[in-house]
């Protein structure tokens, strides 16, 4: 069987800048086992699997996967499986698009960009100073230069890291070797630019993979959703922002966080760069 196959760049300021999501149509069929294949021979970041909804409040159905294995949500396979669908020229039931994947129902709108509402976190509240020196040794910094950390967690597993500014962010040299645990760790990152600047937080993502190594993604949609719950519920940050990510490793993306009245939403830009088949 023939399925549609789609290569999309999420958040990013320009072409090719951001963060490349496959997302493969029609994957009704497919295994479990068969969808982590393709996402391996994909060998990006994620891979995202369209499927007929199964609750009668949603759009459309996906599942998302990593190297490793499925994610109940993830941020930019969010906006760009949300595009891959509308571009098919399909309809929403009404002005809000909803996403349904593992973790439930993903609100999600369209304006100037696309945009998700963050979804809740299932892990809140302070770091133990314990865990903070390890993830302050893994940056290459010390406990003293972080302004604050929190768990930021909804789905990937992220501890939020704020720095005292940009420089700090793009100054990190991490290195999982230093890292004393034999659990995984995703660490977000995330330091003001001056007052003044077009950007508002530079933001740097790193986590660790099934060979024990320290990866650093391009751009993290789940990240600044969370990390954006975080900064504004704590009046860290206004409630509408600008974040760069990827500057350190050649990329230039840009996510807009916004607030409202009842949630917080995480946009950016959706490109297709790449469509074919899937035999």
């Amino acid at each position: 069987m023939s399925r549609g196959f789609q290569m999309i760049d999420v958040f990013g300021s320009g072409a090719l800048l951001g963060n490349p999501l496959a997302v493969v149509h029609d994957a009704e069929g497919l295994t479990t086992d068969e969808m982590q294949a393709i996402t391996r021979w994909m060998n990006l970041s994620e891979t995202a699997f369209l499927l007929p909804p199964t609750n009668d409040g949603s759009d459309y159905r996906v599942r998302i996967f990593t190297l490793i294995g499925e994610l109940p949500f993830a941020g930019h396979p969010t906006l760009g499986t949300c595009h891959a669908w509308l571009s098919t020229g399909a309809t929403p039931r009404g002005d809000i698009i909803v996403q349904e994947c593992e973790i439930g129902l993903v609100d999600l709108k369209r304006d100037k960009r696309l945009s998700f509402a963050a979804p809740p976190l299932i892990r809140s509240g302070p770091v133990d100073d314990t865990y903070t020196a390890q993830v302050a040794a893994v940056l290459g910094i010390t406990p003293d230069e972080i302004v604050a950390t929190e768990w930021v967690d909804n789905g990937p597993g992220w501890v939020g890291v704020l720095v005292e500014n940009h420089e700090t962010v793009l100054s990190l040299k991490p290195d999982i070797g230093r890292y004393d645990r034999d659990d995984r760790i995703d660490i977000g990152v995330i330091g003001p630019h001056p007052d003044g600047a077009d950007i508002d937080f530079e933001v740097r993502a790193f986590f660790s993979n099934d060979r024990g190594q320290l990866v650093e993604d391009p751009v993290t949609g789940s990240l600044n959703a969370s990390l954006a719950q975080w900064l504004m519920r704590s009046g860290r940050a206004p409630a509408s922002y600008v974040a760069a990510q990827g500057t350190a490793i050649g990329r230039a993306g840009r996510i807009y966080l916004t607030q409202d009245e009842s949630q917080t939403w995480v946009g950016g830009s959706t490109v297709t760069v790449v469509t074919g088949q899937i035999d």
